[in-house]
């Protein structure tokens, strides 16, 4: 993982509100929304964005891919709506 990334949660903030750690991690859902889009397998989408190695820990590496995927999903669907309403801060 580079890292001048930002830190990333086990599982990602929950919730209905758009929060610092979706804004801080929008490009890493992007991301995951892509590698999802074309098939990516999970042990290898893990390993390149988060450098966890699904061999090592499987729990915890498909855990993190599956939350972080989820919470992804949330910000395309209804996530989005709260930045074009509010825009980027400062």
């Amino acid at each position: 993982m580079d890292e001048s990334a930002p830190q990333f949660l086990d599982e990602p903030p929950q919730g209905q509100q758009l929060t610092s750690y979706d804004r801080e991690h929008m490009v890493l859902y992007l991301r995951l929304l892509d590698a999802h889009r074309d098939g990516a397998d999970w042990h290898e989408v893990t390993r390149i964005l988060f450098g966890l190695d699904a061999a090592i820990d499987p729990v915890r590496s498909r855990r993190v891919h599956d939350a972080h995927l989820a919470r992804a999903q949330w910000m395309s669907e209804h996530g989005y709506r709260e930045l074009l309403r509010k825009g980027q801060p400062d």
